[in-house]
């Protein structure tokens, strides 16, 4: 079993039962829940937007390999209501479902990029997952997440609700 972290978010809709809901599927789908975050209120990242998000980390044990696992998460993202925009800007979402850590290994797919390329720049996930896993070191950076998030220079709202 590999564990796996992924990010969760929403901003659409009942945005704490979409997350509560995600959860589920992934777990019906993916893989056993092993730890989750709280959840953190957070604005949207590199879009403006009315509604902030609710966010947090989970951390799953699954079997499935990365390739697989990437569109097992898109199809719970599509079954939960998310229409991606066709020219791939960021938009607010009912659900986003985003891999962070696929164990130690490093994917340098075209459609798939592991560890995710923007985590250490995002404190709206390095929040939840220094919660959760602060002593994890990021197989590329080589920094632990608490190393990651005490450098981080996102300024944007990031609180625990």
């Amino acid at each position: 079993m590999i564990k796996v972290f992924l990010s969760l978010g929403s901003n659409l809709g009942n945005k704490w039962e979409n997350l509560a809901k995600a959860i589920k599927e992934i777990e019906f789908s993916i893989g056993k829940v092993n730890s989750i975050s709280g959840i953190y209120e957070t604005e949207a990242w590199g879009f403006e937007c009315k509604s902030n998000f609710l966010n947090q980390v989970i951390l799953i044990e699954t079997e499935i390999d990365p390739i697989h696992l990437i569109h097992f998460c898109l199809e719970i993202e599509r079954k939960m209501g998310r229409v991606r925009s066709e020219n791939g800007n960021y938009e607010s979402r009912i659900i986003d479902i985003d891999i962070l850590f696929y164990g130690e290994s490093i994917v340098d797919d075209n459609n798939l990029t592991i560890p995710h390329p923007h985590l250490h720049k995002r404190r709206f996930i390095l929040e939840p997952l220094n919660e959760i896993a602060p002593d994890l070191i990021h197989p590329v950076l080589e920094k632990s997440i608490s190393e990651l998030l005490a450098t981080c220079s996102d300024t944007g709202l990031v609180k625990f609700v």
